[in-house]
């Protein structure tokens, strides 16, 4: 046998080794995360293994032989792809390497840790007053839904006091022990703190890279915030800056005014055909949706690849992705929230299935995949429904209307003034993880943790606690989110940046079919073999620019309005295709928990039908 082909049995065996321990693991991540598995000690141990792969001295070692043995051969195509893919196997093990006996103790008594919160919290209930007046469960989107659309302020705070009192519940249920623990690997690492440590590990920055950004961002935004804080209280009373009361006196009626338009059973509906008319193709992938609340099932948006694509050789291995959300149908404001998850989601799932690389490091979501990266993908995706012309084409009442101009730009007034503060709610996070991971031991008691909490709401956003309370994000109780947050801050910088080139180049995105492509060749495709600046520079030609997201921020209520009749204008005399893509090549099947709603194996069209149905048959009293 020669060199090269033990090389290339090695290799093989690497990718397939690593797809068994992927997916076990995802498996049983879905099942558990969706409360159709309890075996909560079964996908602990699943971690673990994988975590025990993804951070092995000795896959690492032999993985750098490989290399050198791969640059000591003649350039050839399949010496060349071999060193490529045995390269993105060390970027894999480089940034989860846990080289001494005691981080990778401290590593297993964290996620153990993390197992235990994460059972414990999948049987807390929140209950507040909902828009019947009655007391019932509810999740996290439907606590915020609820703070949104409820027209009675006692419900609306009812739905709050849930929040506070889950951020009680975290404290008092191991989440300072998980703090500690992640500071101690951190440490036994050589970080700082566990910070320093989840940012150099996934952005590859600095803190204090990071933090020139983001200060940079605060500063560029302060005044709008402000602005539209004081404008708030001048119109409505002090007692419109409450946490319970800010998102209804920000979009309260505007979001009842909408729901009509975006009913919660026409969203898979949109999403398809959006998706197929930005010409967006999911290469046989096999897609599974999880919409819908239930009893148990984790209370967030997510997207994961049991299966990453790649190519195996010559044959193309299709993605297996799942994503859910916790939708409450029935509920003022789900219709709108569903196809943001869909499209957000949905954007992540179209990455994940394109990456077109030789070995399946390059397609999965944990590092050396930024999230930062990562995120730019979903959030152009979802930020396209905040667009007027994709309003006029989509939204619709059950008589078929399209949504008025007057609540297009209602939904303006609403919205646009407090645009930076919706970019600060992200910044914001980042600035507490940060202040968090740096206290000293002695000084990490709910307490504390709580004041700090507080101390950077007031100080980022400019009111006395959030609508949101920090320590109610999920993300920072589970370790691959956990200081990671400020990722969705410089995807969404990154978005505006490729939104401004698209615009210049063609003049709309809206069911414009040039873009999946050029985001499949750019953005997808190289997975994580190149950086998230290089991706930027390969298709605007531009390097990382926060300057398009401020500016975008900062817009007055009648530019945004000038920006949104230009696009409804453009679009009623565009010369859209005659034919896109009749499918998304995907195999999609919507579920609830262990049951099949619904699934496109007899076409789209069947697909829709089936799930409005089976909505309409569940939740009534969400057909308008």
């Amino acid at each position: 046998m020669t060199a090269l082909a033990a090389l290339r049995g090695e290799f093989d065996a690497l990718n397939r080794d690593y797809l068994a321990i992927h997916k076990a693991k995802e498996d049983l991540f879905w099942d558990t995360y969706m409360a159709v598995s309890d075996d909560d000690a079964g996908f602990a141990r699943a971690e673990g293994a994988f975590k025990d792969f993804i951070s092995s001295p000795q896959r690492l070692a032999r993985t750098k032989a490989a290399i050198a043995q791969l640059e000591a051969l003649p350039a050839g195509a399949e010496r060349d792809a071999l060193l490529h893919g045995f390269n993105g196997w060390q970027a894999l093990f480089d940034s989860n390497i846990i080289e001494s006996d005691e981080a990778r103790q401290l590593m297993t008594e964290l996620v153990a840790l993390e197992s235990e919160l994460f059972s414990k919290r999948r049987g807390y209930k929140m209950r507040h007053i909902n828009e019947a007046g009655e007391l019932e469960e509810a999740t996290l989107s439907g606590l915020s839904t609820n703070m949104g659309t409820n027209r009675d302020e006692a419900a609306r705070k009812s739905s709050h006091d849930a929040l506070m009192g889950l951020e009680r519940w975290a404290l008092d249920n191991g989440f300072i022990a998980i703090v500690n623990k992640r500071n101690a690997l951190a440490r036994s690492l050589g970080y700082a703190d566990y910070f320093e440590y989840k940012v150099k590990k996934n952005e590859q920055m600095t803190p204090d890279q990071l933090f020139a950004i983001l200060d940079d961002f605060e500063a560029r935004t302060r005044d709008a915030n402000q602005r539209a804080l004081d404008q708030l209280r001048a119109k409505h009373g002090d007692g419109a800056l409450l946490a319970h009361n800010l998102r209804f006196h920000m979009s309260g009626d505007v979001t009842r005014q909408m729901d009509p338009y975006l009913p919660f059973s026409k969203a898979v509906e949109r999403w398809v055909l959006s998706f197929r008319r930005l010409g967006i193709q999911y290469r046989g992938a096999t897609m599974q949706l999880d919409l819908i609340e239930r009893q148990g099932k984790y209370q967030n948006g997510f997207c994961h690849g049991p299966i990453p694509s790649f190519f195996d050789g010559e044959a193309w291995v299709a993605g297996q992705i799942n994503f859910t959300a916790d939708a409450k149908p029935d509920q003022v404001g789900s219709g709108a929230r569903a196809i943001n998850t869909l499209f957000h989601e949905g954007g992540h799932a179209a990455h994940f299935a394109n990456v077109t690389q030789n070995a399946p490091c390059f397609s999965q979501e944990f590092a050396p995949t930024s999230m930062a990266y990562a995120e730019t993908q979903s959030m152009f995706c979802d930020s396209l429904l905040d667009d007027a012309d994709w309003l006029k084409r989509y939204a619709r009442n059950g008589q078929g209307e399209a949504i008025p101009d007057e609540l297009i730009r209602a939904r303006i007034e609403a919205t646009q003034p407090f645009a930076a503060y919706a970019e600060r709610s992200i910044a914001v996070v980042a600035y507490f993880e940060r202040a968090l991971y740096a206290l000293p031991e002695n000084e990490l008691s709910a307490e504390r943790i709580l004041q700090l909490a507080r101390d950077s709401e007031r100080r980022i956003l400019g009111i006395a606690v959030s609508p949101r309370p920090l320590l109610a994000i999920p993300h920072l109780l589970n370790q691959e989110s956990a200081a990671a947050y400020h990722g969705y801050l410089l995807a969404n910088m990154a978005v505006y940046q490729t939104r401004a080139y698209f615009i210049g180049k063609f003049g709309y995105l809206t069911d414009n079919p040039a873009i999946g492509p050029l985001l499949a060749e750019h953005y997808w495709g190289p997975g994580n073999s190149i950086n998230h600046n290089a991706t930027l520079l390969r298709l605007t030609g531009e390097p990382f620019n926060a300057r398009y997201l401020a500016d975008s921020c900062n817009q007055s209520v009648d530019e945004a309005w000038a920006g949104a009749q230009k696009l409804i204008a453009d679009a009623a005399v565009r010369d859209y295709p005659a034919q896109y893509p009749d499918t998304l090549a995907a195999h999609i099947r919507l579920v609830h928990g262990a049951e099949l709603i619904a699934d496109n194996a007899a076409g789209d069209a069947a697909m829709f039908d089936r799930f409005e149905s089976w909505v309409a048959s569940h939740y009534p009293a969400s057909v308008h």
